[in-house]
């Protein structure tokens, strides 16, 4: 499989699009007004706590105060290295007050409304480790499936931990096969950083950064790359340099080739990166088959709806139905990715009648996902023929960063029809006609509503007018959109 990396950088944003056999996979944007968080560490102020909610809100300076669950606070160091549950279930109030000064790591950047998530278990990964500030184990990817594999890279790890030193590791999948001495480095490096950030906590003001997480540019080399990356090509001199310097120091084994892309033509347009970022902010996917899906996101979850469309096939229902539910199985992945879609996602599959049709279409959407970096969880086909499954979400989905809501229809995504609002003026109409002693009602409106009610609605016009004894002109406004109207009293 060919995989590219493309970086685009300008000054106010940067956008990294991950190519795979020619089409876009997964697409990153960072701007400069709105840079995401995630990782960072910061010295935070407990300024309240939530008993009945097990949480506490943590001010780290940003403009909505930080939310922390009892479940993300560490109390205690762990030295069990088979230890799955790493938090406690004490009490909010038993571990946090207020005006206490804490530690803490964003997880999840302000989504909508809501402001970050924190934890005060701190975590600083590099290319081949994470370091585990406050919990003495060590764990290795489940993406390395080879066990002797397994078994070396636990064994070099534990071989140098230090005795007099909290602190653990988890292995990260770039490191199967590394040598011994890189792993070492990394972990030499990473003790120094946490060393670092530990001194500067002691002596930071409340509310500030401890540390930040590198640019996207550098981030994406360390988290992304792996064998199946054959190229970097990035359209920006500067950053490129950035980039060589971090590659040549951090990942000097690198197979994948890092070019600086000095064309006239817009690198993202080699692939047609705009165009497939473009069709993902629109509702309906269409399937090469001739189905298509339709993708939902509202703030509780998201929705996808998989139909035939003009999709008839060649032999029987049963057949045409289970050949769209695997085409649409792939597809949903890749816009899963592709979307950045987290949080809870429920898929409803056309209705199968065999068992074993189902099984090889949750499996196709599982094999799909391997590629995926963020982690899922997929359940069963439910009695109602729904997939329910998971997405672990950290960062603005795609639409959330390039999009706002209409303030058309106010989000809603649909508009009143004009004989919907004709309706409403009418009314509307009557309740200014008594409260007003005026010679005359003067209604401004959109075209579609005033050709309504002087084309079909006339008739029902007049009657309006012999009854309330007044003559009504109408005006079209030709900035209102269909919803708005004013009923304006001469």
């Amino acid at each position: 499989m060919s995989e590219e990396i493309l970086i685009n950088v300008t000054p106010r944003e940067t956008r990294v699009a991950v190519v795979e056999n020619g089409m876009l996979q997964e697409v990153c944007v960072e701007r400069a007004r709105r840079l995401g968080i995630v990782g960072n560490i910061y010295k935070g102020r407990v300024c309240r706590v939530l008993p009945g909610m097990q949480a506490a809100f943590v001010d780290i300076g940003l403009e909505r105060a930080a939310f922390l669950h009892a479940s993300d606070v560490v109390s205690r160091t762990v030295d069990d290295p088979d230890a799955e549950n790493l938090h406690t279930e004490d009490a909010i109030a038993k571990l946090l007050y207020e005006g206490q000064d804490v530690l803490v790591q964003v997880i999840k950047d302000p989504l909508g409304t809501k402001g970050a998530r924190l934890t005060t278990q701190i975590t600083i990964p590099s290319r081949y480790l994470v370091f585990m500030a406050k919990v003495r184990s060590i764990g290795v990817s489940q993406k390395i499936e080879d066990e002797a594999e397994r078994d070396r890279l636990k064994a070099i790890i534990q071989e140098s931990l230090p005795d007099d030193k909290n602190g653990g590791y988890i292995v990260r999948t770039a490191a199967e096969g590394v040598s011994r001495d890189a792993l070492l480095a990394d972990m030499v490096f990473l003790r120094k950083l946490w060393d670092s950030i530990h001194n500067r906590h002691a002596d930071a003001a409340p509310n500030s950064i401890i540390y930040e997480d590198l640019p996207l540019p550098q981030r994406v080399m360390r988290d992304l790359l792996d064998a199946d990356v054959e190229k970097v090509r990035i359209d920006s001199r500067e950053s490129y340099q950035r980039i060589i310097q971090f590659v040549e120091q951090y990942i000097p084994e690198l197979p994948a080739q890092v070019e600086y892309y000095p064309g006239e033509r817009p690198i993202f347009d080699l692939y047609g990166v705009d165009d497939e970022i473009q069709k993902a902010l629109e509702r309906k996917v269409q399937l090469k088959s001739g189905g298509y899906l339709i993708i939902d996101q509202t703030e509780a979850m998201t929705t996808i709806d998989v139909n035939t469309g003009g999709y008839v096939g060649h032999r029987n229902l049963e057949e045409t139905i289970f050949k769209t539910n695997l085409e649409a199985a792939q597809a949903i992945a890749r816009q899963l990715r592709l979307r950045n879609l987290g949080g809870i996602i429920i898929v409803d599959f056309i209705d199968m009648m065999q068992e074993e049709h189902k099984r090889q279409v949750l499996r196709a959407l599982e094999k799909s996902l391997d590629k995926d970096h963020a982690k899922s969880h997929i359940s069963e086909v439910s009695s109602l023929g729904l997939v329910q499954m998971t997405r672990k979400r950290t960062r603005e989905s795609l639409e959330h960063i390039l999009c706002e809501p209409c303030t058309t229809c106010g989000g809603r995504s649909v508009l009143k029809t004009a004989e919907t609002v004709c309706y409403e003026l009418f009314r509307e109409i009557l309740r200014e006609a008594r409260q007003y002693d005026a010679q005359q009602l003067l209604v401004l409106a959109s075209q579609e509503v005033v050709d309504l009610f002087l084309d079909e609605e006339s008739d029902s016009l007049a009657e309006l007018e012999a009854f309330i004894g007044k003559p009504i002109k109408f005006q079209v406004e030709a900035l209102y959109t269909q919803e708005q109207y004013d009923v304006v009293p001469l």
